[in-house]
């Protein structure tokens, strides 16, 4: 049988693999994890170690990160030595285990590549990605509001992502918003039973910004090519009745996970829904203090 061993380095919950099943988590005496699972028809196993939670965004010092090892051939891992897992509820859980040392390993799995604007998705889109991670202590938290937005015309979400009372933010983006360091961390949002169908379907990605870690989205309209309509010329948004939004976790801690109901439509002649907005407005301003864009509209 041949053997693959490759030796990466990465700044994130860590992709181990797609469409993986059989998935088994080990720690050893020494603090290295492996992960064993089988894709596409072949067992395999993964070792990880060499970074536990995440540093603060830095533009002189990179995002800790591990260091993998992936291999095709059939190996006899150390004696597991990791405890019942005892840590913060995550979502998307697999397996996780505490290890000899107090720190906790878990393996998350989920859709991260689905296309947007709840078109359908292609088979690498819909596959679920398995993702290790290593941390101690608390994990990251994301705070998501919900408001309307031009006027009460649409409706809209803002928050901010942060770790240890710290923002999460990179320092360069592409064109269309993907990271391009190892601070940069994406968000996945995901809409239910909206104008797409049934069920949940993938609305957008976008990135948590800086300074703040924060973010800001309008359910605008916009044609079967996703191109915005925010004149409301025609075209669908994707507004639901719940949300769903999935952040990888910094460094290489946990994916996180918010989720709430939606909010109603926005009545200018309800006394409730005015001051509900407008207390959304102040909340924005302090979310995003720096960030125009961002601000009430």
């Amino acid at each position: 049988m041949c053997t693959l061993a490759l030796t990466t380095g990465a700044s994130a919950s860590e992709l181990i693999a797609r469409k993986a099943s059989a998935v088994k988590l080990t720690v050893d005496e020494s603090g290295t994890a492996r992960v064993f699972y089988r894709a596409a028809g072949r067992l395999r196993s993964v070792q990880a170690l060499g970074a536990t939670n995440a540093r603060h965004p830095s533009p002189k010092r990179p995002q800790v990160a591990f260091r993998i090892k992936y291999s095709s051939k059939k190996t006899r891992a150390p004696q597991n030595r990791c405890r019942a897992y005892d840590g913060p509820p995550l979502r998307w859980l697999v397996k996780a285990c505490k290890a000899p040392d107090g720190s906790y390993w878990a393996l998350q799995s989920w859709q991260r590549a689905l296309p947007n604007y709840g078109r359908d998705a292609k088979p690498v889109q819909s596959s679920p990605e398995l993702r290790l991670s290593h941390w101690r202590g608390t994990v990251a938290r994301l705070d998501v509001y919900q408001d309307w937005v031009y006027g009460g015309r649409y409706h809209g979400l803002f928050g901010k992502l942060s770790y240890l009372g710290k923002p999460v933010h990179g320092f360069k983006t592409t064109r269309s918003g993907a990271p391009l360091d190892g601070y940069g961390r994406n968000l996945y949002l995901d809409t239910y039973y909206s104008a797409y169908g049934t069920g949940w379907r993938r609305e957008n990605a976008f990135v948590a910004r800086k300074p703040s870690g924060h973010f800001c989205y309008g359910f605008y309209p916009h044609g079967a090519d996703g191109r915005g309509r925010a004149d409301g010329r025609g075209g669908v948004t994707g507004h639901g009745q719940r949300y769903r939004i999935t952040a990888i976790g910094p460094g290489v801690t946990p994916d996180v996970v918010w989720e709430g109901t939606g909010l109603p439509d926005f009545d200018p002649a309800n006394p409730a829904l005015v001051s509900l907005e407008q207390q959304f407005n102040a909340l924005r301003a302090l979310v995003a203090p720096a960030d125009r864009g961002c601000q009430a509209n």
